[in-house]
This record gives structure tokens, C-alpha cells and sequence, in this order.
């Protein structure tokens, strides 16, 4: 299995609580959060990663190094400047390996059955299949909205209106395909530009069950230090 990570963030929201590193090396006991999802990926026997970062990439690097303290090949592609979600896949296709691989959001962590994700992919020939999870407030995530089966009939980024429903776990498996639409020249956000134009088009989701957790605001972000147990336990 080989993944992607995005792990550029600025963390600009998480000011003054993380100013000097990017996002996702926002400590969690000791710990940067980037570690925990590559433990994550480990223990569902993930061997490849590439990680594609931005503002202060060097941090990232150093602790990192080549990933064989975590029993994983760890390669880099790092962005001159901000490109956005989509910008950031774009500048790192030349370091993909093969026709599909897992993608992962660098500030959020849902612990759900990866390998069922990939065989619902693969079963439809999706494009494009992302991990959902319901929350009982979609506006601050946006909201995916499913047809009879796994289709997405209905992709709406932050903004939604207050109400429970199925938002998108910032888990995918993206097939090649996705690339050929992502314009090279400027940045581009997978959430509000890639994603929406591809339903109808090979955009599936999977509603799956787990903890889902992420550092996007001071709230959240203190909310996990105050309550590691959904992270520390994946370094049993």
C-alpha cells in the first residue's frame, strides 16, 4: 500500500498555541501529530509514503528523516509556496508509485478499516472514494450527501448549514484519474474544486465507524492534549 500525506499546513488558526513548526508537527505528549497517522498507516501495513509539505518542511524533515524508524519508506515533495490541497498532489505525481494510493490529510486522524476502503474503490472502479463519518454538526467540515449506493450525489465544502450528517474524514484513495483534471499553474483545493466536479464522474464514500480527531482549531487542538487516549493507544 503507498500513501500520501499533506502535511504543508501553515497552521495559521492554531496561533499562538503552534507558531514556530507547521501543523501537522503540532505536539500531542511529546509526540508531533504527523507521527501518529504514520503509526496509523503502519499498523495497517502501509511501506511507502510520501510526504508533501510547505511552510517549514525542514522541521518535518529532520524528525522524519527516510521513515525507517517507523518501518516505512518516507519521501518528500515540498512546495515552493502554498498550492493548496490539490496544488500539493500535483507537485508530488512524479514521486507516485503505481495506479491508486491512500491519501491522508495531515491535520485530522480517523481510525477506521483502511483496506475497506480500498476494496470498495477498487470493486466500483471509483475515481475517487472518501472515508465518512457522521458528526452531529456538518457546518464547520461541510457536508457529503450519498446516493442508494456509495455515490456521491452531493459534495459540499464548509458552510453548510447546522444539522447531523456525513462528512468527509480527510481519509481517500485517489486513482490517477484524479490527476489529470488538477491544473498545474496555480494552487487548487481538492475540497472545493476537484472533488465537487467530480461527482457524477466516479466519486464514491464509504460511511465507516471510529474515532475521528483533528487539530484544525485551538479547541480541538487543546481538547487532544487534554485527552490523548484516541492517539496514544496507537503506539501500542
Amino acid at each position: 500500500m503507498h500513501a500520501i500525506i499533506l502535511a504543508g499546513g501553515l497552521g495559521t488558526r492554531l496561533r499562538p498555541l503552534v507558531d514556530d513548526r507547521p501543523k501537522s508537527m503540532a505536539e500531542i505528549r511529546g509526540r508531533p501529530f504527523l507521527e501518529y497517522l504514520l503509526l496509523q498507516l503502519r499498523r495497517h501495513g502501509c511501506s511507502d509514503v510520501v510526504l508533501c509539505t510547505g511552510h517549514l518542511s525542514d522541521q518535518v524533515r529532520q524528525y522524519f528523516g527516510d521513515g525507517a524508524k517507523w518501518g516505512t519508506s518516507i519521501r518528500y515533495s515540498e512546495e515552493p509556496e502554498p498550492r493548496g490541497t490539490a496544488g500539493a498532489l500535483k507537485l508530488a505525481e512524479p514521486l507516485l508509485i503505481g495506479n491508486r494510493w491512500l491519501m491522508l490529510n495531515g491535520d485530522s486522524l480517523f481510525e477506521a478499516p483502511l483496506q475497506r476502503l480500498l476494496d470498495v474503490h477498487d470493486s466500483v472502479d471509483a475515481t475517487a472514494t472518501i472515508a465518512l463519518v457522521e458528526v452531529p454538526d456538518v457546518h464547520r467540515y461541510g457536508s457529503v450527501l450519498l446516493g442508494s449506493g456509495t455515490e456521491v450525489v452531493q459534495f459540499e465544502e464548509k458552510g453548510a448549514d447546522h444539522h447531523p450528517g456525513l462528512i468527509n474524514a480527510g481519509v481517500y484513495v485517489l486513482d490517477r484519474r484524479v490527476w489529470r483534471d488538477i491544473p498545474s499553474e496555480r494552487a487548487v483545493s481538492l475540497e472545493r474544486e476537484v472533488f465537487p466536479q467530480l461527482v457524477g464522474r466516479g466519486l464514491h464514500g464509504v460511511e465507516m465507524q471510529g474515532p475521528f480527531v483533528d487539530i484544525g482549531l485551538p479547541e480541538t487542538y487543546q481538547q487532544l492534549l487534554d485527552e490523548p487516549a484516541s492517539l496514544l493507544r496507537l503506539l501500542s
